[in-house]
């Protein structure tokens, strides 16, 4: 009760400088100035009592609840939804997830207040919090309220439940509040309960059963086709990541591949963008063509993907892709969606993210570990123009494959717990 409140008193004293920060990012990103009072659960959908509440904060984890969301719609068509979310992103990628009688908002921040007023607006069956997101207060709400708090697709590394540790008085007794979790790995289920959860089952990851798009994955090839080099990907790279990467292509022998650059957090394209010029490269920007590339943008050195919605298309492009925020310890970007396509992957040491998803992924020869992004660019160039090189694409392939099945196993428990609550 005193870790929650110190907590809530915090997060109170903050808040006015979390809506400049939501207004300053508003600048790129409009969607961020939308609907400021749902974030203070001041107003929100007109939704019926006894929807499914998903929350999805981000794009990552907004793409994984589309697949939860269609598990949903095939065990119990008609299903009603509701849809919450943190960034501007996640909130476009949701609008698109959405049926007649449907909902999406933000989700409140977690003060006491604003969650109080949230959960008695909406009346949900059951609350279902995507990956990692505990909040005390939204979870103490909830539960408060009868509404029975399920984490799925959950994952735990080893570094988080080291910070959980820290502050088990919040975070533990939060932990301990929810229904159950639905844990990606037996290594995440084990930390999930040492964290408190009281119930946990191992059901699989969710992004193995989002399937690309064929006909995405099919212009992403006929551009390759267009090209007469080989390409080479940087996948979701983060901040720290494109400095080094820049530096080691140009230390490349000619002729290189062509790289296509495709940055993690869309307001950073810009920033990219002034580093490939400032690094002597000349540039493409895939938002200034509509169909495909045009004879001067396939003579570029680097393609910039500053597009949302296309990673098929660009894993389709690409013959070999380096796996952005694994170069610098960040954890790792999400590497199935690039097996799923076929495109094999050059990782760096940081994957605690998707700990399991990489070994399984080296193990079946799907991909490659490196020490650095330097030695990861001369693996990628080499890889990119290796005979073998299809071979390695049926395993990316077969891998991705292997281990769905996720998205059914946790609308199956979702709905038991909906039932079993007789809301």
């Amino acid at each position: 009760m005193f870790a929650r409140a110190m907590w809530s008193s915090a997060l109170r004293l903050a808040l006015p400088f979390v809506f400049l920060r939501l207004w300053w990012r508003g600048r790129r990103e409009p969607g961020y100035r939308l609907a400021w009072g749902e974030r203070l659960g001041l107003s929100g959908p007109a939704i019926a009592p006894g929807a499914i509440w998903i929350h999805a904060v981000s794009l990552g984890e907004t793409r994984a609840a589309a697949t939860l969301i269609d598990a949903l719609r095939r065990l119990r068509p008609g299903v009603r939804l509701l849809l919450t979310h943190g960034t501007a992103t996640g909130r476009a990628a949701g609008a698109a997830l959405l049926r007649e009688h449907d909902a999406s908002c933000w989700l409140p921040y977690d003060t006491p207040g604003a969650v109080r007023r949230f959960i008695g607006r909406i009346r949900p069956a059951v609350g279902v919090l995507m990956e990692t997101e505990v909040w005390p207060n939204l979870i103490h709400q909830a539960t408060q309220r009868g509404v029975p708090m399920l984490l799925a697709n959950a994952r735990l590394s080893e570094r988080s439940a080291r910070k959980g540790r820290r502050f088990a008085a919040l975070l533990g007794t939060a932990a301990g509040q929810l229904r159950i979790a639905l844990a990606q790995t037996a290594d995440d289920a084990r930390r999930l309960r040492e964290a408190g959860v009281p119930e946990v089952e191992v059901c699989g990851n969710l992004k193995f059963d989002m399937t690309p798009a064929a006909e995405q994955v099919a212009r992403g090839r006929a551009w390759r086709v267009s090209v007469a080099r080989p390409v080479v990907m940087m996948a979701s790279s983060r901040e720290g990541e494109e400095e080094l990467l820049l530096q080691a292509w140009r230390s490349l022998g000619a002729p290189r591949p062509l790289l296509l650059l495709v940055p993690r957090h869309p307001q950073r394209f810009d920033a990219v963008a002034r580093m490939v010029r400032a690094a002597g490269l000349s540039l493409a920007h895939r938002s200034a063509w509509q169909v495909g590339p045009s004879e001067s943008q396939l003579e570029a050195d680097v393609w910039l993907g500053d597009s949302l919605g296309e990673m098929p298309v660009y894993f389709g492009a690409a013959d070999v892709a380096l796996l952005g925020g694994s170069f610098a310890p960040l954890g790792g970007q999400n590497l199935i969606e690039a097996a799923a396509c076929g495109c094999p992957i050059v990782m760096g040491p940081h994957t605690f993210n998707f700990a399991q998803a990489a070994e399984q992924s080296l193990s079946t020869g799907a991909a490659i570990r490196v020490q650095s992004i330097a030695e990861g660019v001369r693996r990628a160039a080499a890889l990119a123009i290796d005979a073998d090189r299809s071979a390695w694409s049926a395993r990316a392939l077969a891998f991705a494959a292997e281990h769905r099945g996720a998205a059914l196993r946790m609308a199956s428990r979702v709905l038991q717990i909906v039932d079993a609550a007789g809301r």
